[in-house]
């Protein structure tokens, strides 16, 4: 089976090489070379900007694939020059969507499934769907066989570990200093963290399996857990009580809207996904490695990397938790 991977040097790509090297796979890889990577022996690499029509057809669209993975598609132009490059040249196309495509109406306790009405508010979302429609598309033309996979929040080696608040969080170094941290709301809400190395099992073991033709799946671990419970899993990694303190994430995210994001476009409401359609159709995709565990490795990366974020000077957040506080105080 001979794989090209648009990316191939992420967080989720990193995982399927491995898989799909498991797999005994012919792996060819494309992206522009900037990202740091121990790209694994036998793994060939081409080295380009898939927005640069003339480079992409030249490495990678005068060669026929069992099976295309585009992890790095965004934009709808990106998703037809795809269809351009590669129909009737693979067999199979895999698109990484994104679940931001289901948007925030979300009743608590409902599980997301795939028939759940797609309505995202991000931009990033918005694109995604636009992306999904055309591939689908593609599929209906019979251009090419096409599975699209969402993704929700994953972690691992490499990136750092989301809180409730942002991507790049303080929160990790101020539970080691024995400083409060914020939640947003009441903690309660739902969410689900998926390590790589799961979530890239469905996209290496979808690879040429035909029940996944033409279907859309979530990719998440089944295992989910309110954001209080993540940040006192966290806490118990690094051997501290997490002190938590509680604000509406609205008040939160008008603080610092850029900062905060994160809060507006999922984080501030729930998040609970079912995989089980996935887990029928691609039996190998088991989510295995406990949220505990994979965060005591994703933490330990980061250090090693010196990619710890200090907490030290953050006056933003520092007035935040004295506002949580006081509207605590009886």
């Amino acid at each position: 089976m001979q794989v090209l991977i648009i990316g191939g040097t992420g967080l989720i790509s990193t995982g399927i090489v491995k898989h799909l090297l498991a797999r005994k796979a012919g792996i060819t890889i494309f992206n522009r070379g900037r990202r740091a990577a121990d790209i694994p022996a036998g793994v060939e690499v081409l080295h380009g900007d898939r927005d640069d029509a003339g480079v992409f057809k030249q490495e990678c669209g005068s060669r026929r694939w069992d099976v295309v993975i585009d992890m790095i598609c965004f934009t709808p132009e990106q998703a037809e020059a795809d269809v351009q490059l590669f129909a009737g040249k693979c067999r199979h196309f895999i698109f990484c969507s994104t679940v931001c495509t289901y948007g925030i109406k979300v009743p608590p306790g409902i599980f997301i499934d795939e028939n759940f009405p797609q309505e995202p508010i991000s931009t990033y979302g918005k694109n995604k769907l636009l992306c999904e429609q055309i591939f689908l598309e593609a599929h209906h033309q019979q251009k090419f066989s096409v599975t699209i996979i969402r993704p929700a929040s994953t972690y691992g080696p490499g990136v750092d570990l989301v809180d409730n608040l942002e991507f790049h969080p303080v929160a990790w170094d101020r539970i080691e200093r024995g400083l409060p941290i914020l939640c947003a709301g009441d903690g309660l809400g739902i969410w689900v963290a998926t390590h790589r190395d799961d979530v890239s099992k469905l996209f290496a073991y979808a690879a040429l399996n035909s029940k996944t033709f033409g279907q859309s799946y979530n990719a998440t671990s089944n295992h989910h857990m309110t954001w209080e419970q993540s940040y006192q899993t966290v806490a118990a990694v690094l051997g501290k009580p997490a002190d938590l303190r509680y604000l509406p994430a609205g008040q939160i995210w008008r603080r610092d809207p850029e900062r905060f994001g994160l809060l507006r476009e999922w984080a501030a409401f729930h998040g609970a996904f079912n995989s089980g359609k996935a887990q029928r159709d691609v039996p190998e995709f088991t989510c295995e490695i406990p949220f505990a565990a994979g965060a005591a490795e994703t933490l330990n990366d980061a250090r090693r990397r010196n990619a710890w974020i200090p907490s030290a000077n953050d006056g933003i957040y520092d007035q935040l938790v004295a506002a949580a506080s006081a509207m605590e105080m009886p």
